[in-house]
């Protein structure tokens, strides 16, 4: 009975090698996908989206450096929005836990065509427009301008999705794919 069992024993080990290695082996971990580059998970500790008018600069800044951690995460919003007016807005995400900061807007960047920023507020006359593109023409939405209306506050969410079905409705549920990070301000347009 005893010699039973380690033959039982033995064969579930070996069929748990052999799945072991037929898992590992049929893994999408490749060093390439039709771009020379796979996408690794980034930390996302900082989220800014700085909004420029001239001499009118607003900047919203979200920052968990200790990501899941306990400590919570900050909100900075420089100031209020200006009413009736037009912004060009520019997203920057930094994971700050590598030192020198890592950039990872510059892989959004150069995997456009896999990445999609979805910028909404709850305010209604806020008008948001994607103003860059990835290689097919679809946007990427690091560049955008936003216009106001009239005096309100309300929010404004930023949302990066990875893998988002392109081109798409324009809205993040529509877009499908993965969320890399997501992150709502509270603003005030005056």
């Amino acid at each position: 009975m005893k010699n039973l069992k380690s033959i039982k024993t033995i064969k579930l080990l070996a069929l748990l090698f052999v799945a072991n290695i037929a898992a590992v082996s049929c893994s999408s971990d490749d060093d390439g996908d039709d771009h020379g580059h796979h996408h690794d998970e980034e930390l996302i500790t900082t989220v800014t989206y700085r909004l420029t008018n001239g001499t009118d600069v607003v900047t919203l800044e979200f920052q968990d450096l200790d990501g899941d951690g306990s400590a919570a995460p900050t909100y900075d919003i420089s100031g209020p929005l200006t009413a009736n007016t037009m912004y060009t807005g520019s997203i920057q995400l930094l994971n700050e836990t590598e030192n020198p900061a890592d950039n990872i807007t510059e892989e959004v960047q150069n995997e456009g065509d896999e990445h999609e920023f979805f910028i909404s507020s709850s305010i209604s006359d806020i008008a948001i427009t994607k103003t860059d593109v990835d290689e097919n023409g679809n946007p990427i939405g690091i560049e955008s301008s936003l216009t106001t209306g009239n005096a309100g506050t309300g929010t404004l969410t930023v949302i990066l999705k990875h893998e988002p079905t392109k081109p798409n409705d324009g809205t993040a549920d529509g877009a499908g794919g993965s969320t890399d990070v997501q992150v709502t301000f509270n603003i005030e347009v005056q």
